[in-house]
This record gives structure tokens, sequence and C-alpha cells, in this order.
């Protein structure tokens, strides 16, 4: 039969449909869990300390004061102040509570929820100065924002005043979110932590502001360019800061220089209607010289890793036993693979069950050409098969996780078994990764293995159409062995009857299966021979699993 040509396809999906309404959900109900456990990662490391304010006043009141960054500076510069702090992440009121400088006479942390909770249960009413919301209100939904201003207004003073900054619209993490599918709604968006961030235009700042009781006393765009001179890139950081006052009570005798905090050492220029807002960022002069490699920036991004080119802080390490093999495996951690679009770069169920079933039957594998379909960055079905196989390759269509791959075999094999794997990129239908592979070995492979790569529809075709091209061709004289694929994974979004038929369009037939074996004239199944051992048994992670045996007709 002729062969189709393969479109060219990642297996994972490359949809941009943004955040589905069931994560969407997810994100605002357990919004105080996911900054607890930023905080619970980060302690008071991440965040530097805010030495924004330059005058001396009585009654502060810190929204949203994380760590306590905002706080301690002002407690050590002016010693007559009493500060308010509070936080709906309980771990980020003990880092403040536990600070060195923390006192009772000084400064009163709480957690509180601003959407819900009543602040004039824990400050009196109208008592409050100054109020600083700084990188908070981007925390909470567009749509409850209103709550948080109207709760702040009943402990303000008349005269009291808000300092305010914020992400921008513009920005490069936003620009950064809007290529993933991480878009919530509009301008908001989830991080790889699972919190959240909402960027400002200046129009909807202004008008939240002021349907809440507030007017604008100042509102400027502070932008920021920062080098990282390793991976020779320079990025854009955009924000937005102002000052508002109460409208419901006289202004205050305060002169306008006072409320001009310097967060952005110099670089701030007003909103003018007469200039268009996109238009006021600039560089900041003599710009080279200023952005050394201490350069230090404030910013609340839990994909600050991402961006300055430091990525090791969102992967982990998980131990992986397979027979009499321990591998210590490099993976995204948990807390960002609900948002990572590639599903490489973490370890699934059906690897650990085929490392494990192939540790334990070194036979599958003794002696063959073995080629590894979509292997993520585990890789450890091949690295167990280059213990007796005679030559593996291990593919994947990620560039990251490929790089990640390299790190784990690097490190978890030694020579001379190293020398036996090679990791190559393969995106099923690529005809250039195709012939690549073959340059590698042109007799074919007489065994394939893919585990948990049958989950995207539109990849199954692609799927079968790569391995047929690359499976060998060669048969034992006696009909002992013929060339297999072997595909283990959890059936999800395609069934059984669908990977059946896209297999027989390439020749594949099944000749074995399990759980349930297919009836045989042999003693015994292919697969059910390899869990013979209690051992075997022990080593299957759910029930949900499924492994398919095929030969190449």
């Amino acid at each position: 039969m002729a062969e189709q040509q393969p479109s060219r396809l990642q297996i994972y999906s490359t949809s941009s449909t943004g955040v589905s309404p069931f994560w969407r959900e997810k994100y605002e109900r357990e919004a105080k869990k996911y900054w607890d456990v930023f905080y619970k990662r980060h302690q008071d490391r991440f965040f530097k300390d805010r030495h924004y304010l330059d005058k001396e006043w009585g009654h502060y009141f810190s929204v949203g004061c994380g760590a306590g960054n905002t706080i301690f500076p002002l407690v050590a510069t002016y010693p007559d102040i009493f500060v308010h702090a509070c936080d709906f992440s309980p771990r980020a009121v003990d880092l403040v509570k536990t600070h060195k400088d923390f006192t009772e006479n000084r400064v009163s942390a709480f957690v509180c929820d601003l959407t819900v909770d009543d602040l004039s249960e824990h400050i009196s009413p109208s008592s409050v100065d100054i109020i600083t919301m700084i990188f908070v209100l981007s925390a909470v939904s567009p749509e409850k924002m209103p709550l948080v201003l109207q709760n702040i207004r009943k402990v303000i003073k008349p005269n009291g005043y808000v300092l305010f900054r914020d992400y921008a619209t513009g920005d490069l993490a936003q620009e950064r979110f809007s290529c993933k599918d991480q878009k919530i709604s509009e301008n908001f968006y989830v991080r790889g932590d699972g919190t959240r961030a909402f960027y400002f235009s200046d129009e909807f700042l202004t008008s939240l502001f002021k349907e809440n009781g507030f007017d604008v006393e100042e509102l400027g765009f502070c932008c920021k360019q920062v080098e990282n001179r390793s991976r020779e890139i320079v990025m854009n950081r955009r924000w937005l800061q102002a000052v508002f006052h109460s409208s419901d009570g006289l202004k205050s005798s305060y002169t306008e220089s006072a409320f001009k905090f310097d967060l952005c050492q110099g670089n701030v220029e007003p909103i003018s209607s007469s200039r268009n807002s996109d238009q006021l960022c600039r560089s900041e002069e003599n710009s080279a010289k200023e952005l050394a490699n201490d350069f230090e920036v404030d910013m609340s991004e839990g994909m600050a890793f991402e961006m300055f080119g430091i990525s090791h802080s969102s992967d982990e390490i998980i131990e992986v036993d397979a027979g009499n093999w321990n591998f210590k495996i490099k993976v995204l951690s948990k807390e960002y693979q609900h948002t990572c679009k590639s599903t490489g770069l973490m370890l699934w169920e059906s690897a650990r069950l085929m490392a494990s079933v192939l540790a334990q039957n070194p036979t599958v594998v003794a002696g063959k050409r073995v080629l590894e379909l979509g292997c993520g960055c585990g890789g450890i079905c091949s690295m167990v098969s280059a213990r007796s196989a005679d030559f593996v390759v291990s593919t994947d269509g990620d560039a990251k996780a490929l790089d990640m791959l390299a790190e784990n075999v690097a490190s978890n094999l030694q020579k001379p078994f190293l020398d036996k794997l090679i990791t190559k990129r393969l995106e099923w239908g690529n005809r250039d990764h195709i012939e690549a592979i073959k340059e590698l070995n042109d007799e074919g492979f007489e065994v394939i293995i893919g585990t948990d790569v049958t989950y995207i529809p539109e990849a199954i075709l692609p799927l079968f159409a790569t391995a047929k091209e690359l499976i060998s061709s060669n048969r034992d004289a006696r009909e002992i062995w013929k060339p297999a694929l072997i595909l283990c994974h959890v059936l999800r979004r395609v069934d059984e009857p669908s990977i059946l038929s896209a297999a027989s369009k390439f020749g594949f037939r099944l000749v074995d299966k399990w759980p349930t074996s297919i009836p045989t004239s042999s003693s015994q199944s292919i697969i059910s021979s390899w869990f013979l051992e209690k051992s075997s048994e022990e080593c299957i992670p759910t029930t949900a699993l499924n492994i398919m045996y095929f030969h190449s007709e």
C-alpha cells in the first residue's frame, strides 16, 4: 500500500484558547493556597526591600504586605510611625512576625482577604494616613478589585492617600504570557506557580479608583530595561505608579512633591491627554552605564526565573526505582506543571511501568536496536534499555525536554552504557528529523517504545507513520521474534478502536495487550510473561495503565 505523507505535528496541544473554566475557577478559589505555597518556597528572599517613600507620616497600612519588604524599610527609617500590614497568605504574615525588626508596638500584622473580610475589624475606621499597594491589586480578579478599594476606604482618613505601583499593559511578562495558554481574561493571566497577575492600562486604573471614591493625584508609567548579559538579551519592564486621594474629604495640604516616591530612579512621566501612553516609556539616558550586572528590579513575578534565564528554581529532582536501578531525574516541579504547555517536562506513570518491565525483563531489548518516541525529559525507559540493548535512540519533539533529557542521561548513566544512548529531536512526520534518525541507523529499529504518546487525536496517524518508517524490516529466520512497537498508556482522549484503526493504516497488527490479553494458541501471552514475578506486579503504579504490543506486517 502507498504510504501516506505524514504531517508535521507536535504531540502536545497547540491551542491558544486560554485557561479553561475549570482552572479559572480553581485559581480563584485557591488563590490563597497558591500564594502560601509561593512564600513557603521563596520565604523572604524573592523581593527586594522597597525604599520608596521619602516623607514621614503617622499611620501606614501596607496592603498585601508579603514578607514585609515595604514595611521594614519604613520602620527602620522613621522611628515614630506605626504600620498595619495584612496579607491573605498566612505564611507571608508569619514571615513578617518572625522578621528581626518586628515589634508589636510598631507593626500590626494580620491575615486578611480584602475581597471578603472587613478591614474595620482590624483597623479603626478613618485612622490611616497612607496606604501602600505595591504589586498587590494585580493579584486580584478584576471583577473583585472594587471590593478591595471599598474595603480600604473604610480605614483611610478623609485626607489620606494611596500609593500604588503595579504591572502595566505591554510589560515583557504579559507579552510572554500571550504566547501561552495562560490567559484567564482580558489582561489577566496565571503564572506557572498558580499565582495570577493583571496588567493595568492607565484608563482602567483611573476609572477603577474614581468609581470607588478616589481621585488621581499623580499617575505615570515607569519603564526599565533589564539586561541579561549571559543570554545577551535586553528585556523591557513596564509599570504604572500612582498617588490617589480619597474624594470625600478635603484635599490635604501636603505638597505634590511629597508623593514623588522614587520607584523608578527618575524615569517616570505623567500621563498627558495629548500623548499616547504607549509613547511614554523611554529608555533611561546613558542606559548602557546603568544596566549593570547587579541591577535590581523589584518584581513579583513567578515567571522571573524563565525571564532572567534561571530555570533551575522551577525544577525538582525525583527518585525512580526500576528493578535494581535507581535514577535521580530532573523534571518540572509539580507547582508549575499545570500551566506548562509541554507534557515532556514531567514524568508519567506509564514510563515508570515500562522502565520497571524492561529492568525485570532485559531480554525484551537485549542485543537489539531500540528507539523511544516522545520520551520527554525523563528517558528512563531508554536508560534501562541501554544496559542490555545494542543501540538506543531517545527522541522527543520538544527542545526544552531534550535539553533536560541530556542532563538526566549524563547524570545517571556511566560508560559503556552512556556511549550506547543518543538523544535526538524528532517531531512525528517531520521529514528532516526522520532522515536524521535514519542516518544514525539505516537498518531500522527492532524495538520501538512509546509511553503516554496517544493522548492527542491529531497525533495518532503521524505517530504510526513515523514508527513505520523507522521500524526494522528484518525478521528472525525462525520467526521467533519480529520487530515490535510497544505502547504503554492511560486511555484518555483517544480510545482503543481509534488507535487500532490508525495502526492498521500503516501495517501494524496488534498481537497482544495487557491487562486483557489477546487469545492465542501460545501457552501464555507475550506481555503477561513480563509479570510472572511478584516484584513485577508491585511496580504497577495504577490499574488504568494499558500496554499494546504491535508487529509490523
